[in-house]
């Protein structure tokens, strides 16, 4: 986004939760991999007709919307040796630049901000393409996956095995496939 733009000069498009995906993968017990999602997502993301690399996007991600299949794992998820819920609620990502050729595979850099840390986070995207829905509706696609170290955001509950490492990974895997919606004037 350039210094004299702002969201409501740019083209608005929302995002569609019922057609986006937000899910995160890491390691357990040293020997496998747990698999969740959040279920809610809400945001908008702007962007500039004459200028391709000049964006504007704004992400919230309810915390009480994760789901892991396992409500004992996700109520300790929500409590306060992980997430703290009740303190931090939301997970918020604000775009603050793209390198790379929007129309292809880019890079997305911006502020990832988890229970109340704020860290640079980039996820590397690709461009799914745009098409008009059956209602007029503009629709465009992306998908993106990202890597970041939980304990750097203070997601820091661990406990040591008998045979060595630790119960959870520190490396947690992103994958966020999204479609936005622009409707019709």
């Amino acid at each position: 986004m350039t210094a004299t733009q702002t969201i409501e000069t740019m083209q608005p498009w929302q995002i569609d939760a019922s057609h986006t995906n937000v899910q995160f993968s890491v390691r357990h017990l040293m020997i496998s991999t747990v698999r969740g999602t959040f279920t809610e997502v809400t945001g908008t993301i702007g962007s500039d007709p004459a200028d391709s690399n000049a964006t504007d996007v704004r992400v919230t991600i309810p915390v009480a919307s994760i789901q892991t299949r396992d409500q004992k794992r996700d109520a300790h998820l929500l409590s306060p040796d992980f997430f703290d819920v009740a303190n931090y609620p939301e997970i918020t990502f604000i775009g603050k630049r793209v390198e790379g050729d929007v129309t292809r595979e880019f890079k997305l850099i911006g502020d990832l901000t988890i229970r109340g840390t704020t860290k640079e986070f980039v996820l590397d995207v690709t461009n799914e393409g745009i098409t008009s829905d059956p209602w007029g509706n503009d629709r465009m696609g992306f998908s993106g996956t990202g890597k970041l170290n939980r304990t750097a955001y203070g997601l820091n509950w661990n406990a040591v095995l008998e045979t060595g490492g630790f119960v959870v990974g520190e490396d947690v895997k992103l994958s966020i496939d999204v479609e936005l919606v622009r409707p019709k004037a």
